[in-house]
């Protein structure tokens, strides 16, 4: 893409005292809102998948007699109706070991739980489901390969440093993370679905996607037909968390199936289908060694990142990997490193980047190292950070593994953390604690958060009565695009912001973008708006007639950084082992902050992700490749319960490396939070003697874990 404007001087945070209502809410409270679920066509047809009910297995036979020959059925598709239609390939970042092709039906063989093997077409929903129970398959059951399978060759691969020894080390130590058999699903509040409906030259999918305009030319590349035939509509979106950002087989199946049959199909997942097909996240083995000086300093880092890839690759399926090792060691000073993350395909549902992509991995390694080591040498886990912080006088910071921090002071979101933490007073407090008999912990975690890079596209008209219209290639799921890009646009127009009226998710009315995703919206998404926005305001001052429209594609030159530090206190029960946070306190650095509120809820809705990430969720295969937890009743998701008092500040620290000031803020949850609650469960059973806990801190697992210790509390 063309370059966009050079660098616009980034302007001081807003006054914070007050907060503009999301322009969002009322529509979408009152019952007004628009998912692709509402969407109904004249004449619809609908659809229902055949799925695999085995991990791994060869076809037989696929008999499709009875169902095509059922009322109302109006197609049976079957792998031989589109021999040629694969995925798209993935992002190639990490180009894959050995080529792959991932068939959008299977044919011969099977390689997970809920894989389509066909799609019916019928005009209700009840006549496909129907159909659906009648085609026959005739399996050869072959053994499931699980995740992270020693016998499983790599397919994707991080490096990063050279292989070497730490020398002559005082001091060196291992930790393991592992996350096996604790795989998460993104849980949208709004299932995949999508709706196509075509002429046979043109066609319209409404898909609640995180990328138009990727969505778009994948549709279009499978279709055989030209981008500018295709249209796609992400209307609202009830949640996407990266689970809607690479197309599926089913989109692309429904597309097909629409234009072959010259009609309107729709087809919406069960939430047993959303469980077993759709993406997870997480899951990864984590092992990391660290060597320091006698003063605690650090001096070589080794981790070996295995992370599983499951049956299919979607588009973004390298990026986890590719995020945690890059990221490493994190926000500490390291004299060289050792990394190594690999891929490996499984008989399960497709990994896919999943709200925090790879950073929670490499802050949960890099923040268990640093607690060992300052158990390990006897220093407090925070003094032992101030040692090996990188300092705000060092940036911007080429790290180890080549990449920039564009800026930053990690030391003061430490201190400052600490405290409103009252972190001495809460040490004390925890000893008077740990001699009554309670199991108290305390878990400090740093993290860093890369924020996107590249480029974004807005395109902004200047109407004859003085407003404004704001076009964007960045689409949301939530986020409040419409009220920060209007903020954005009328600061540089000297507008009200109800006076310009955002629009998104359309490909017939927006420019092409790269969509919401990586924390990159308001940095580079913003930024390509506030950019519009000058050339037009530029322009009206000179005078031009209005109406006027300005495009700009602005493309970031650097990647942002955002940063945080999180501190929990956690009591576990000796008696039932249920885990209890009574305290955290996060301080975050967003950067330049357009609207308080959204920001707030963004690092809210993080939060309540990664406790459940670290306390509750967990996706679970058997050793044939069944899926054990398919649905709710199985599968547990945080509730209001379950969220402890916040103590939330920002730093409000501008970047450098976009034109705003601002850095991501969506996702920074995810990756602090259950560092910090890992950390303060180990604390907590320290007088145990444990080192080492694994994903998720359920009370049954606490439990095990202090009634299989080798040694009582100590009094």
């Amino acid at each position: 893409m063309p370059e966009g404007p050079s660098v616009l001087t980034p302007q001081p945070p807003p006054n914070r005292s007050g907060a503009s209502a999301r322009v969002e809410d009322l529509a979408l409270v009152t019952g007004h809102g628009l998912y692709v679920h509402d969407v109904s066509r004249s004449g619809m047809l609908h659809a229902v998948f055949v799925r695999s009910q085995h991990a791994h297995a060869r076809v037989r036979a696929l008999d499709i007699t009875e169902a095509h020959a059922a009322p109302d059925v109006c197609a049976v598709f079957v792998a031989a109706d589109f021999a040629a239609a694969c995925l798209p390939p993935i992002n190639p970042v990490l180009p894959p070991l050995a080529a792959i092709a991932c068939p959008l039906l299977a044919d011969e063989v099977v390689h997970s739980v809920g894989q389509p093997l066909a799609l019916v077409v019928a005009r209700s929903i009840a006549a496909a489901a129907h159909a659906a129970l009648l085609v026959q398959v005739d399996y050869d059951t072959q053994p499931a390969l699980p995740d992270l399978a020693h016998e499983a060759a790599p397919l994707l691969v991080s490096r990063h440093g050279q292989r070497a020894a730490p020398g002559e080390a005082p001091h060196a130590l291992q930790v393991r993370v592992r996350h096996q058999q604790a795989r998460v699903v993104a849980a949208a509040l709004e299932a995949r679905a999508v709706v196509a409906e075509s002429d046979g030259m043109t066609i319209t999918v409404w898909l609640p996607t995180q990328s138009p305009a990727r969505a778009r030319d994948d549709i279009a590349r499978t279709l055989k037909l030209e981008a500018a035939q295709v249209r796609v509509i992400a209307p609202d979106v009830g949640g996407a968390f990266g689970a809607k950002a690479s197309v599926y087989p089913e989109d692309l199946l429904v597309a097909l199936a629409a234009h072959r049959l010259k009609a309107a199909v729709k087809w919406a997942a069960s939430r047993t289908e959303e469980f077993t097909s759709a993406t997870h996240g997480r899951g990864a083995l984590l092992e990391g060694m660290l060597a320091l000086d006698a003063g605690g300093r650090f001096l070589h880092l080794e981790a070996r990142l295995a992370f599983p890839l499951g049956a299919w690759l979607p588009y973004s399926a390298a990026m986890p990997l590719r995020n945690a090792a890059r990221i490493l060691p994190g926000p500490y000073r390291v004299g060289s490193v050792d990394i190594e993350a690999r891929g490996t395909q499984s008989n399960a549902a497709a990994m896919n980047i999943y709200r925090g992509a790879g950073r929670p991995e490499a802050a949960l390694l890099m923040e268990r190292l640093v607690d060992a080591a300052a158990s390990l040498v006897g220093i407090d886990p925070v003094e032992l950070r101030r040692r090996n912080l990188i300092p705000a006088s060092a940036m911007p910071y080429r790290t180890p593994t080549g990449e920039r921090f564009d800026s930053g002071d990690y030391l003061a979101a430490l201190e400052r953390a600490c405290a409103r933490f009252g972190y001495v007073e809460e040490r004390a407090q925890q000893a008077r604690r740990r001699a009554a008999g309670e199991l108290v912990g305390i878990g400090v975690a740093m993290y860093v958060e890369p924020c996107g890079q590249g480029w974004e596209s807005a395109r902004l008209t200047l109407l004859p009565d003085g407003s404004a219209r704001v076009a964007s290639g960045s689409a949301a799921q939530g986020q409040g695009h419409q009220s920060t890009y209007a903020a954005i646009a009328a600061s540089a127009l000297g507008l009200d912001p109800q006076q310009v009226t955002v629009v998104h998710g359309d490909t017939a009315l927006c420019p092409d973008g790269i969509g919401a995703l990586a924390s990159r919206s308001i940095a580079i998404g913003g930024s390509a708006v506030a950019a519009a926005a000058q050339a037009a305001a530029t322009r009206r001052d000179a005078g031009e007639a209005l109406p006027l429209t300005a495009y700009t594609v602005y493309t970031a030159p650097g990647e942002a950084w955002s940063y945080g530090c999180v501190i929990a206190r956690m009591s576990v029960s000796a008696e039932t082992g249920l885990p209890r946070i009574e305290r955290l306190v996060w301080v975050d650095d967003a950067g330049r902050i357009i609207s308080p509120q959204l920001a707030a809820g963004q690092l809210h809705g993080g939060l309540a992700q990664g406790i459940g990430q670290a306390m509750l969720e967990r996706i679970v295969y058997d050793h044939s490749g069944q899926l054990l937890t398919g649905s709710f009743l199985d599968y547990a998701l945080p509730r209001a319960a379950d969220m402890p008092p916040l103590e939330i500040e920002s730093l409000c620290m501008p970047a450098t490396a976009n034109a705003l000031g601002a850095k991501g803020v969506g996702e920074a949850g995810t990756i602090g939070v259950p560092a910090a609650l890992l950390n303060a469960a180990i604390d907590a059973l320290s007088p145990f003697n444990v080192a080492q806990l694994d994903f998720p801190l359920t009370a049954e697992r606490l439990w095990r874990t202090i009634n299989t210790s080798t040694r009582e509390p100590s009094p």
